[in-house]
């Protein structure tokens, strides 16, 4: 059998979100309580994100434009997210509320749903650094984007409070950076 590296590209990305997402499943969590979620899309689900956040940009301007055409020429996204409304009793004052406040307190949603317990969001950029750290370490294109977050939740993929995207390509150049503003 002869396979052209073209035929490997897109099992060779998958194969490596799913690394990456071992990777940011056994990060570290806050008092050892995972309220991570990890989900991998491809194909037409990946496309939708791209198409959404397009349309987003044409009432929102930014970047949604320029990162919704980089999402286009991902192989596949790695979306990590958290639950964060569980504090962790600690009493802090990060979120701006005591654990108790923050229990009773009625939670905003806009892009991201709010407040979060401080620490969730510290999990939640453990893993995230975790799973990029990996990408970096057998060379695949990749950066961590807001937006396909806040899309992943509109659409109802990711069920987090809070969740960023990484774009999974094996490209010659990575087409997540050095990005035209449209």
């Amino acid at each position: 059998m002869i396979l052209k590296e073209e035929e490997l590209r897109n099992e060779a990305v998958k194969l490596s979100a799913f690394l990456m997402a071992v990777s940011a499943r056994t990060a570290p969590k806050s008092r050892g309580i995972d309220d991570v979620e990890i989900i991998y899309v491809d194909g037409s689900d990946k496309d939708r994100i791209a198409e959404k956040m397009i349309e987003i940009g044409r009432e929102r301007g930014g970047g949604w434009i320029r990162d919704g055409e980089s999402v286009k020429k991902a192989e596949g996204i790695l979306i990590i997210g958290v639950r964060g409304d569980k504090p962790l009793g600690l009493n802090c004052g990060g979120c701006g509320f005591s654990c108790d406040e923050m229990k009773e307190i009625r939670r905003r949603d806009g892009d991201y749903r709010g407040p979060n317990c401080i620490f969730k969001i510290l999990d939640l950029g453990i893993a995230v650094g975790s799973a990029v750290k990996l990408a970096s370490v057998i060379n695949v294109d990749n950066r961590i984007m807001y937006r396909i977050g806040v899309v992943a939740r509109m659409l109802g993929i990711s069920k987090s409070d809070i969740a960023l995207g990484i774009p999974l390509a094996s490209l010659g150049k990575n087409p997540f950076f050095d990005r035209k503003e449209r």
